[in-house]
């Protein structure tokens, strides 16, 4: 294990403390429907960071759709955060990442984009008119194309500081991906949360109809 990836492990398990501690855990416990949406999100999202893919030609990072602003717009920040560290964990034990790599993958591609959408929605609910629209595109598909830009700037910062690739690599086999990535990512979280608030509206921790429907 790295410096790097030391330091990313300390900063993660640090994090979950912070959020484990804030949570009412009695409440959770006997709220069924609590637990039923964080181990339902966390197994949806596991099944989607199955599937990843990289450039063929050299060895290069894999990237995959990432989610997470659906998940946080529907869960809350903490356990959106707690929702993804069980499907890393889970992608983990299936092999598709590294147990010295959960540290760096739990802060820049969990925390990270999830504290950037978190973040855009909070903007987006005091500042702009509260309108359903203005919440499907400004909080859940524009910063889904920015999270994963931003999740994977980061991660290629931490690939070239830590060595793991060489800068062409990055530069020609992971960033090069992003443009394609943003409008399927966007699409992804704007859709899920569209077909959420019509259907379940209920289920969406940020949605609330008195502030987007009745416009309170």
């Amino acid at each position: 294990m790295t410096t790097l990836q030391l330091l990313g492990l300390v900063g993660f398990v640090a994090l979950l403390g912070v959020i484990c501690k804030n949570i009412n855990w009695q409440m959770f416990i006997s709220h069924k429907k609590s637990q039923h949406m964080l181990f339902g999100c966390a197994a949806a999202v596991f099944f989607l960071w199955i599937f990843r893919a990289s450039v063929p030609a050299d060895p290069s990072p894999s990237v995959h759709f990432l989610w997470v602003v659906a998940l946080a717009l529907t869960l809350g920040f903490r356990f959106a955060i707690l929702a993804g560290t069980l499907a890393l964990i889970g992608i983990t034990i299936a092999g598709k990442e590294s147990w010295e790599m959960l540290g760096v993958n739990g802060l820049l591609g969990i925390a990270a984009p999830i504290a950037l959408s978190y973040l855009i929605f909070m903007l987006v609910f005091h500042k702009l008119p509260r309108h359903v629209f203005i919440y499907i595109f400004l909080c859940a598909f524009i910063p889904g194309a920015l999270a994963i830009a931003f999740k994977m700037a980061l991660m290629g910062g931490y690939y070239f500081l830590d060595d793991v690739y060489t800068w062409s690599v990055i530069k020609d086999n992971y960033l090069v991906l992003i443009p394609l990535l943003l409008f399927p990512e966007g699409m992804l979280n704007g859709m899920t949360m569209t077909m959420l608030i019509i259907y379940f509206p209920s289920l969406a921790y940020t949605f609330h109809d008195k502030f987007y429907i009745d416009g309170k």
